[in-house]
């Protein structure tokens, strides 16, 4: 479970901002919105990924690598369109929007493609340190 505990926080933290009230988001020009908004998106789809991709490679270090990548997307891009549901039915001044769902799951697949390369550079994502 120790090994899941980024992954955990960052889904929480992801829950929150999603929550927040549209009045209290800072507000920007259309276009800058439109850029802005939707790699914001795909930035903490990307983070989500990748720390369920460590939490379950530590968890299960002999699973195979599609099966990892498999499970990491059917837990982040469900959770990206149950958000904007969520945010176009229960929270203040919010909408669901299907290009933010989109950027989601963009984020997501590039967490899955860049996963390997992030794991064999930082110690974050080796089990080694873990032990330690």
């Amino acid at each position: 479970m120790r090994s899941f505990f980024p992954a955990i926080v960052w889904f929480i933290f992801i829950f929150v901002l999603c929550a927040i009230p549209g009045k209290d988001v800072p507000q920007f020009s259309i276009l800058e919105l439109l850029a802005f908004d939707k790699w914001v998106h795909a930035t903490i789809f990307f983070v989500l990924v990748v720390l369920l991709l460590r939490g379950i490679k530590f968890t299960y270090p002999r699973a195979a690598r599609i099966s990892v990548a498999l499970v990491a997307l059917a837990i982040a891009i469900p959770y990206g369109g149950l958000l904007e549901i969520m945010q176009g039915a229960f929270f203040a001044d919010r909408s669901a929007d299907l290009y933010d769902f989109i950027a989601n799951a963009f984020g997501a697949s590039c967490g899955v493609l860049l996963y390997p390369k992030l794991a064999a550079r930082w110690k974050f994502f080796q089990r080694e340190r873990l032990l330690t």
